[in-house]
């Protein structure tokens, strides 16, 4: 680990400083919620989740609406809540992902098409044929291959940047969900529904 951030370079520092800052904050939403609901007051711990924006919050707010719920309907109730979330989070991947599988194709195609008039500029003027009349088709073919490029590459980065987002956050979601909802299932264990406000 410590050789590939030092391969890196410095901005490995900053991103895995991004990193950490997000798995505290996301353990310390968790823990704020529980500390309040265990003093009793959901409607508090649903209020902060409504001010909180991320699939996570909608998440523990949906466990926190359905507190009431016998254990086996609330596990699927948070994981259909769960379960909603990933389309939003994969609704632009598509689009990007063709993107960049389609721009190169198009640069070939204009490198095919800078090749044939080549040719047919080649036969049109054989057996004297100069290089003034072939260089539109060899622009042609180099130009369209290069912007095919510059469009496919930073569109395949972003792409791979992206899911790699949406698997995170995925994963931050699966444990969300487990953890609202084996706090909420021994809270009821514990107390008998006692601490839990009717909202």
């Amino acid at each position: 680990m410590l050789e590939l951030m030092v391969k890196g370079g410095w901005i490995m520092w900053p991103i895995l400083a991004c990193s950490l800052t997000a798995a505290i904050l996301f353990i310390d939403f968790l823990s704020g919620i529980y500390t309040i609901v265990n003093r009793g007051n959901t409607a508090e711990a649903v209020t902060i989740c409504d001010q909180t924006p991320g699939p996570v919050a909608h998440i523990v707010r949906t466990g926190l609406l359905h507190s009431d719920e016998k254990p086996e309907e609330l596990k699927q109730t948070i994981t259909k809540a769960g379960l909603g979330e990933i389309p939003r989070l994969e609704k632009n991947l598509g689009g990007l992902l063709t993107i960049a599988q389609i721009a190169p194709l198009l640069g070939l195609l204009g490198t095919v098409i800078g090749l044939i008039r080549i040719f047919m500029q080649m036969q049109q003027n054989a057996p004297l044929a100069e290089i003034g009349d072939l260089s539109g088709g060899i622009w042609q073919a180099l130009i369209t291959t290069a912007v095919g490029l510059c469009v496919s590459i930073p569109s395949f980065a972003g792409y791979n940047f992206l899911l790699s987002r949406v698997e995170r956050i995925t994963l931050n979601m699966e444990y969300a969900a487990e953890e609202v909802y084996h706090f909420l299932v021994y809270e009821r264990t514990e107390h008998g529904d006692e601490g839990y406000e009717t909202l």
